[in-house]
C-alpha cells in the first residue's frame, strides 16, 4: 500500500488543461488566505521535499509570486554553517521558524540528510527510525504550538527524472543545476523512493500530512502546491480556536513523600572551610572548562529553587572565577512579544551555546511546569505535555554533546522568610523583593507539588537534577561547584593536577 503513493500522484486529476483559468482563482485565494494568516494565532512551515529535478525552486518562486513575499522567508541552503555545526541539529531550523501570523519555507530541511543517509546505506534501519522519531516529535511539538506545518513531496519517476536532468544538462542556462550527486540519486532511484515512502509514512498524521504532488509538469506541480498549501491553512484558520490559558481549577498539593521533605536543611559549612573548599573547586572549574573547550565540547547549567534560594549567589561562585569570554548568564522572566510569537522552547533553543563556552540559564524551560503551571499562564494539557517535549529537548542536547547540570536550590519556609525580611530591612537588596514573592509564597505547597511532578518526570539518567540544600549559602554553593565538577569529569576526565604542570623556564 505504501508503493501507492507515488503511483496514486501520477495519476491524480492535472490542472494543465484548465491552468490559466485556475491559477488566477487560486492566485487570489492563496493570497487572502495569507492575509487571514496574518490576523490569526498561527504561523505556517511549509516543507517542500522531493527527487532532483522535480522543480522544487521553480514551485518556491511561484509561490512567492503569487503571495506577499514579505511574510515569506525561505532556508534554502542545505549547508550548515560553523555556528550551526557545534550545536545540536535542529537548532538551525528552530532559530528559523516564523512568528505568529508569517510563514517560513524551507527546502528539504530536516528530511534531507536522513533520506539520503538512508538511501546510501549509511545508517541501519534502527537509526533511520529513530531520526524519524525525532522528526515527528519536533513537528508534533509545532502542530501543537499552533504551527501549521505543511509538507509537500515533489516527485519523478525514474524515466522523468532522467529527462529532467538530461535536458537540464544540456541547457547552458540551467546546466549548473546538475551536478553528480544528482546523478548519483537517479541511479539510485528505487533506493531514494523507498527511503522518502517510509520517511512518507512514519511521519505522517492528522496534524500535518504530506502532500505527494507528481512534478513531471510544472504548471501542475505549482497549482497542486498552491492548492493544497491554501486549503490546508484555511481548515486551520475556520476551526475551533486554539484553547486559551486559564487560572488553575485547583491548585496541586504535594504528597508526604515529596522530593524535598528528605532534604536536610541543617547541613551547614564553617567559613573557613567554605572559603579554602570555594577556591579548590573554583580551579577546578576553570581547568576542566578549558579541558571542555579542547575536546570540541559545550555546557548548560539550569538553576531553578524557591524565591531568596540562593540561585544568583551560587551563579557568581561559578562565574567569578572564569574569563567573561567563556560564559553568559540568561536571566529568564516573562516572555517578550518575539518569544510570545513561537513555541516557548525557541527562546532557549535559539541560545545554546558553541563549543568551548558555558551557557547558565538562571530560571529556564522549566517554568512551564512550574510558574505558567500554578498561576495558569497555560493549559493544563500544555504543562502536561512539557515533560515529554523537554525530555526530547535535553536528549537531543547530551547526544550532540552537551554537557547538562540541573539544580534545584531548596530552602525551608523559615529560612525563606528571614530573607525576605532581611532584604526588605537593607536597602540595597530591597530590589530583589515584590509583592510577587510574596504572593508566590502563600503558594508554597502548590510549588512544592509541581517540584516534585518536575523532578519525578524529568530526572532522566542523562540529565539529572541535583537537589541543593539551601539554607546555609555556604554549603550550597560548594555543592554546586562539586557536582559541575563532577560532571565535567565524568565526560573529560580527572582534572589537571596544577601541582603536576610543566615549571616554567628559569
Amino acid at each position: 500500500m505504501k508503493d501507492d503513493r507515488f503511483a496514486l500522484a501520477q495519476s491524480a486529476p492535472r490542472f494543465k488543461e484548465s491552468y490559466e483559468l485556475s491559477s488566477k482563482e487560486l492566485r487570489l485565494a492563496a493570497l487572502n488566505t495569507q492575509f487571514d494568516l496574518g490576523d490569526s494565532p498561527y504561523s505556517v512551515v511549509v516543507v517542500v521535499a522531493g527527487m532532483e529535478g522535480a522543480g522544487r525552486g521553480e514551485c518556491v518562486d511561484r509561490l512567492l509570486h503569487w503571495l506577499d513575499a514579505r511574510n515569506i522567508k525561505v532556508h534554502a541552503d542545505p549547508r550548515s554553517t560553523e555556528e550551526e555545526r557545534e550545536r545540536p541539529y535542529f537548532y538551525r531550523f528552530w532559530r528559523r521558524l516564523p512568528p505568529t501570523g508569517e510563514m517560513t519555507i524551507f527546502f528539504d530541511c530536516w528530511y534531507a540528510e536522513p533520506i539520503r543517509r538512508r538511501a546510501l546505506g549509511e545508517t541501519t534501519e534502527e537509526e533511520f527510525r529513530d531520526q524519524l522519531a525525532r522528526i515527528k516529535a519536533f513537528e508534533d511539538l509545532l502542530s501543537r504550538e499552533r504551527v501549521i506545518v505543511v509538507k509537500f513531496w515533489l516527485h519523478l519517476t525514474r524515466e522523468q527524472q532522467y529527462k529532467r536532468l538530461h535536458a537540464n544538462a544540456h541547457d547552458p542556462g540551467r546546466s549548473w543545476r546538475v551536478d553528480q550527486d544528482d546523478w548519483q540519486m537517479w541511479t539510485q532511484h528505487a533506493e531514494y523512493s523507498a527511503a522518502a515512502l517510509e520517511a512518507i509514512d512514519v511521519t505522517e498524521d492528522a496534524g500535518h500530512p504530506w502532500h505527494v504532488v507528481a512534478a513531471d509538469d510544472g504548471d501542475h506541480r505549482d497549482a497542486t502546491v498552491v492548492h493544497r498549501l491554501t486549503e490546508t491553512i484555511q481548515e486551520h484558520l475556520a476551526g475551533p480556536a486554539p484553547d486559551k490559558p486559564g487560572p488553575p481549577q485547583e491548585l496541586p498539593t504535594p504528597p508526604v513523600d515529596h522530593v524535598q521533605a528528605g532534604l536536610d536543611f541543617g547541613l551547614r559549612l564553617k567559613k573557613k572551610v567554605y572559603r579554602r573548599e570555594r577556591d579548590r573547586l573554583q580551579g577546578r572549574v576553570s581547568r576542566l572548562l578549558r579541558a571542555m573547550g579542547q575536546a570540541g565540547r559545550s555546557m548548560v547549567l539550569v538553576f531553578e529553587g524557591q524565591d531568596a534560594a540562593g540561585k544568583g549567589g551560587s551563579i557568581r561562585r561559578v562565574t567569578e572565577a572564569l574569563d567573561a569570554r567563556w560564559y553568559d548568564v540568561i536571566p529568564i522572566g516573562a516572555p517578550n512579544e518575539a518569544e510570545r510569537a513561537r513555541p516557548y522552547l525557541w527562546r532557549f533553543w535559539t541560545r545554546l551555546p558553541v563549543h568551548g563556552e558555558l551557557t547558565i540559564f538562571d530560571r529556564s524551560w522549566y517554568g512551564r511546569v512550574l510558574v505558567e503551571r500554578i498561576e495558569g499562564f497555560c493549559t493544563e494539557e500544555a504543562w502536561q505535555r512539557a515533560y515529554d517535549e523537554i525530555n526530547e529537548f535535553e536528549a537531543q542536547l547530551t547526544d550532540a554533546g552537551v554537557l547538562l547540570a540541573k539544580f534545584w536550590i531548596a530552602i525551608d519556609a523559615d529560612e525563606q522568610l528571614a530573607r525576605f525580611q532581611d532584604r526588605e530591612e537593607t536597602a540595597y537588596k530591597q530590589y530583589k523583593l515584590t509583592e510577587e514573592d510574596w504572593r508566590n509564597r502563600d503558594r508554597w505547597g502548590a510549588y512544592e507539588a509541581a517540584v516534585h511532578d518536575m523532578v519525578t518526570h524529568t530526572s532522566t539518567s542523562a540529565a539529572p537534577w541535583t537537589l541543593v540544600e539551601g539554607n546555609c549559602k555556604r554549603y550550597a554553593r560548594v555543592k554546586v561547584l562539586e557536582t559541575i565538577c563532577e560532571r565535567l569529569e565524568q565526560a573529560l576526565g580527572p582534572s589537571p593536577d596544577p601541582d603536576e604542570t610543566t615549571p616554567p623556564p628559569q
